[in-house]
């Protein structure tokens, strides 16, 4: 399994961010209020990340002591340490583009609009920082038997 790459991170990002712009845009073109996610949010945020460095912990201190791990377990964490950083970019880029349309309007915003959004950005970033942190706990040493190179099949019909 390879890294979560920064790239794949500031893309998720930044289709976070239009599609946060665009959805505030839409609902104020509609006459409706903007939107404004709930002070839950940021907190369910930072309990995912919790639990994905919880999840990984166990996986980093096997690796450390030498125990030998069931790769599935780690296999498990570092799929919820991708998906919860994946989470996070998305997250914040949601909570910034809903930010950037709040700020763009003429109309000065409420304090508890931007609070709200400000801690949904910070808490999607602590998420995408303790996601990284716990992919990289689950990184397994490689099997001496992988390191031998493996005698290929012969092609078929290869030897005309």
């Amino acid at each position: 399994m390879r890294r979560t790459s920064p790239g794949l991170l500031a893309v998720l990002a930044l289709l976070g961010a239009g599609g946060g712009f665009l959805l505030d845009h839409l609902l104020t073109a509609s006459g409706r209020s903007t939107f404004t996610p709930s002070l839950f949010l940021p907190v369910l945020l930072l309990l995912i990340a919790a639990a994905a460095l919880g999840v990984a912990w166990p996986v980093r201190r096997s690796v450390r002591s030498g125990i030998r791990i069931d790769p599935f377990r780690a296999l498990r964490a570092a799929t919820l340490a991708r998906a919860s950083s994946l989470l996070g970019a998305i997250m914040a880029g949601l909570g910034a583009g809903l930010l950037v349309f709040l700020l763009s309007r003429p109309v000065d915003p409420q304090v508890g609009s931007t609070v709200a959004m400000l801690a949904l950005i910070g808490s999607a970033i602590i998420l995408v920082i303790a996601a990284l942190v716990a992919e990289q706990f689950c990184t397994l040493p490689k099997d001496p038997d992988d390191s031998e190179p493996r005698d290929r099949a012969p092609e078929p019909g290869g030897g005309h």
